[in-house]
């Protein structure tokens, strides 16, 4: 009676070490990087502030007597049409300020 023959194994040789890789480095790398550049954050505060006034314009309505209700002041056309359309405008600055890129990256 014959045993199946085992096949034979050649032991893998272990890997060669990773070469180190020298990276050239001059003096503008070590700058720091910064995702957005001056005109990203201009256009951001300008967002900020028109959604400021927006809310800004869609607040008061208050009257001196709490049991009068004014109907022109409340459903104005500064509180109901304009206040949004300016907070809408706000946000979209916003994201056109935060997907715009930078100049330096545009010309790479």
């Amino acid at each position: 009676m014959s045993t199946p023959a085992k096949p034979q194994t050649t032991p893998t040789p272990a890997p060669a070490p990773a070469a180190k890789k020298t990276v050239k480095t001059n003096e503008s790398a070590r700058e720091p990087y910064f995702l957005f550049d001056k005109e990203n954050y201009m256009l951001m505060a300008g967002g900020v502030a028109l959604i400021f006034i927006g809310f800004m314009l869609m607040s008061g309505g208050k009257s001196a007597n709490p049991h009068e209700f004014h109907y022109d002041e409340i459903y104005s056309f500064r509180r109901i049409t304009l206040a949004p359309i300016v907070i809408l405008l706000g946000f979209v600055v916003e994201v056109f300020a935060i997907m715009k890129k930078p100049k330096d990256a545009q010309a790479n």
